[in-house]
């Protein structure tokens, strides 16, 4: 009896060891995060600055976190298999970088409830279930500034991904501060339907060339409208998302900086404090979550200290890029002298301003 009291205390106290020994290993265990990709980390825009800050959170917490990911996923089926693949391999936190992916996330976020989602650009939530996106608009109201400063042909093309609030807001910011400097502007847009394909974006940079116009905009994510406004010479472009700085000084001439890093430490630090919780964030300039790359040289003088000056003032909230008076396409009344536009309606925008020709896609 005695023997056995003795064995079942050791055994009891090995076990409370192994147990206690078990949990300073799991605490010990680093944080796996998960990113999926829409395109190749190599695009050298979007999902190229997305996986910039997938290093920044490696360089910042080290040994404590280990970060995989999934380039190239279609939005669809594939994407539901990427992510539910991750939370079986223990993801703590996935981010999932593209606004296609907005319902797999939620189909995959309601099997795995322990696990924390983060998804760019949508507006869907849950419980565990966030969202992000940047004010890209402010960063496209300064490229709308320096090409109506630039254009000589007076048309302007844009090479827009898919007809989502997101893009358009981007071609109606653009067009308004390229038309407050330049009243003849004219906006040429082509829907690629796409975010990631340089033949496609390079057959619609060509073709607005071919068109006539000498400044060419992108909501896509590869340096081939670039890479075909020099081709063609005395055009220029600008950086999306990222510097894209082989171009410089001339065809890119300035770009949108999309500053994903810090988001991504901040949202991995409160996993790991455990403070987390499900929300929006829509930062901008002022947060530094969109930047405005070097505009070069190539670009006069009065016409970098006016784009910076702009920048400042969004940065700062004095200035707001959808100020009245603004009308939409049909003419009607959207803003009103001085008043500025609400997230709601930015969110859910869904028409042109006035002056813009062409109809938005259904």
């Amino acid at each position: 009896m005695l023997r056995r009291t003795f064995l079942a205390s050791t055994a009891l106290a090995v076990g409370l060891g192994t147990a206690l020994g078990t949990a300073a290993l799991a605490q010990d265990d680093p944080l796996k995060a998960g990113f999926i990709y829409v395109g190749p980390i190599g695009d050298g825009g979007w999902t190229y600055t997305h996986n910039e800050g997938r290093l920044a959170l490696e360089e910042e917490f080290g040994d404590g976190i280990e970060t995989v990911y999934q380039e190239s996923v279609p939005e669809g089926a594939d994407a539901i298999r990427t992510m539910t693949q991750m939370a079986l391999s223990g993801a703590d936190i996935i981010f999932a970088t593209s606004f296609g992916y907005m319902d797999q996330v939620l189909e995959v976020a309601e099997q795995f409830p322990d696990v924390k989602f983060e998804h760019a650009t949508g507006y869907k939530q849950a419980d565990n279930v966030a969202t992000y996106s940047a004010r890209f608009y402010e960063g496209r109201a300064v490229q709308g500034h320096i090409a109506g400063s630039m254009t000589e042909s007076n048309i302007v093309g844009y090479i827009a991904s898919y007809p989502i609030p997101e893009v358009i807001r981007g071609i109606n910011s653009a067009y308004i501060h390229a038309t407050k400097v330049n009243p003849d502007v004219e906006f040429r847009v082509v829907w690629v339907y796409t975010w990631f394909d340089p033949a496609k974006e390079a057959d619609a940079a060509t073709a607005l060339i071919e068109q006539g116009a000498d400044v060419i905009l992108q909501h896509t994510d590869s340096t081939a409208p670039l890479a075909a406004a020099e081709a063609a010479g005395g055009v220029i472009g600008f950086g999306q998302a990222s510097d894209m700085a082989a171009f410089k000084p001339s065809p890119r001439v300035s770009s949108i900086l999309d500053v994903w890093g810090p988001y991504y430490i901040d949202r991995v630090q409160a996993v790991m404090d455990g403070t987390w919780e499900s929300g929006d964030t829509w930062h901008g300039i002022g947060d530094g979550m969109v930047g405005i790359g070097e505009i070069t040289e190539a670009v006069p003088a009065d016409v970098r200290e006016e784009a910076m000056a702009l920048k400042e003032s969004m940065a700062s909230g004095e200035y707001h890029p959808f100020t009245g008076p603004l009308n939409k396409q049909d003419g009607s009344v959207w803003l009103a002298e001085g008043e500025t536009a609400d997230d709601g309606t930015l969110l859910g925008m869904n028409f042109y301003v006035e002056g813009l020709t062409g109809d938005i896609p259904e």
